[in-house]
């Protein structure tokens, strides 16, 4: 496993603000591992992790040009009455393969940067932290009042308030997330002092880096 001096968890709720958190600490110079986008490269036509879908899942899991079909997976893995089974087996096909690539991502990110700070943006890292391959220095969470997610979302998705509802109830709680987390990013407040609690946070991260390699300042 690569040797990164600053490892920072990222996570939070749907439609909470941590897409922008994540965004502000890359302006800020930090090495972000997307776990989203790492989810759909395992995916990909072609890929292991499709293949292994297919053969478990059937050819429903494929749509006519050879991806994931998104739309089918979703109501399975949701709405089907052996859902929670499903989603397990699911989430054993991709998870390892998500972690390899972090990992890769993690070490060509050190190989340019020994002081690197590195944020695993991790939408269910409450769901996963015993499972990942990893620990983390430091773990944030983004987190909004639900009504102001659930209004995001229908705003902003499309989604009626039942369906946000729903995606909130298939996440881990707030309190799961704020008892891994050491930090709580409140993105209720206005963007510019969200931002300021963010660049106070990445400036300590900065310190512990270069404390790591020990040098002083």
């Amino acid at each position: 496993m690569a040797v990164v001096m600053i490892r920072i968890g990222l996570t939070g709720g749907i439609a909470a603000g941590k897409s922008t958190v994540a965004t502000h600490l890359r302006e800020l110079g930090a090495t972000l591992v997307d776990y989203d986008v790492l989810a759909r490269k395992v995916v990909e036509p072609g890929s292991v992790g499709l293949q292994r879908i297919v053969e478990h899942f059937g050819p429903d899991a494929m749509n006519a040009q050879g991806g994931l079909n998104r739309r089918w997976m979703s109501e399975h893995v949701f709405s089907d009455p052996n859902a929670e089974s499903e989603r397990r087996i699911l989430d054993d096909i991709e998870h390892p393969l998500i972690y390899d690539l972090a990992l890769s991502e993690e070490r060509q990110a050190v190989e340019k940067n020994p002081d690197a700070v590195v944020v695993h943006d991790i939408p269910l890292l409450a769901e996963v932290i015993d499972d990942i391959p990893m620990r983390f220095d430091h773990i944030v969470t983004v987190e909004a009042p639900e009504q102001t997610r659930v209004e995001r979302m229908m705003r902003t998705r499309g989604m009626s308030e039942a369906q946000a509802k729903a995606r909130i109830a298939h996440q881990p709680t707030r309190a799961a997330r704020e008892s891994i987390a050491d930090a709580v990013i409140d993105s209720s407040q206005d963007v510019e002092h969200m931002f300021d609690c963010v660049d106070r946070l990445m400036e300590q991260w900065r310190k512990e880096a270069r404390r790591n390699h020990g040098i002083q300042h």
